[in-house]
């Protein structure tokens, strides 16, 4: 066998050698010239309200236990926000990201409840 193979870095690669003619094991990044770049972490989502608004064809049980279902609120919770939407026309459900809030929207729309959402500013 050659003395090159013996002087081989685990890797494979030959060792670089030094200005004063050594040799030293020190292994070249494999992309010169680029640092790694610094991750910042992901901001936050931007929020959006999801907002139940009043009619005149669903029964006040069916609105809360729609809400119960599909919500994260509890009964009580439920009962306060569709009397607000029978009293004012609209009420606050809660606030999420787009896309939980689509897909609330899409839900309540599912079992003929009318929800909007938009931007929590």
């Amino acid at each position: 066998m050659s003395d090159k193979k013996e002087k081989l870095l685990p890797d494979g690669s030959e060792p670089r050698q030094d200005k004063g003619g050594g040799n030293t094991a020190t292994l070249e990044p494999k992309h010169k010239g680029k640092t790694d770049p610094k991750h910042k972490p992901p901001g936050m989502m931007p929020m959006w309200k999801v907002l139940l608004h009043n009619d005149d064809k669903n029964s006040f049980d069916h609105v809360i236990m729609t809400i119960v279902d599909l919500t994260p609120l509890q009964e009580q919770e439920a009962k306060l926000r569709a009397d607000e939407a029978d009293k004012t026309g609209v009420a606050l459900l809660l606030v999420t990201h787009k896309e939980r809030a689509e897909l609330y929207q899409e839900q309540f729309q599912s079992k003929s409840l009318t929800v909007t959402i938009e931007p929590d500013e």
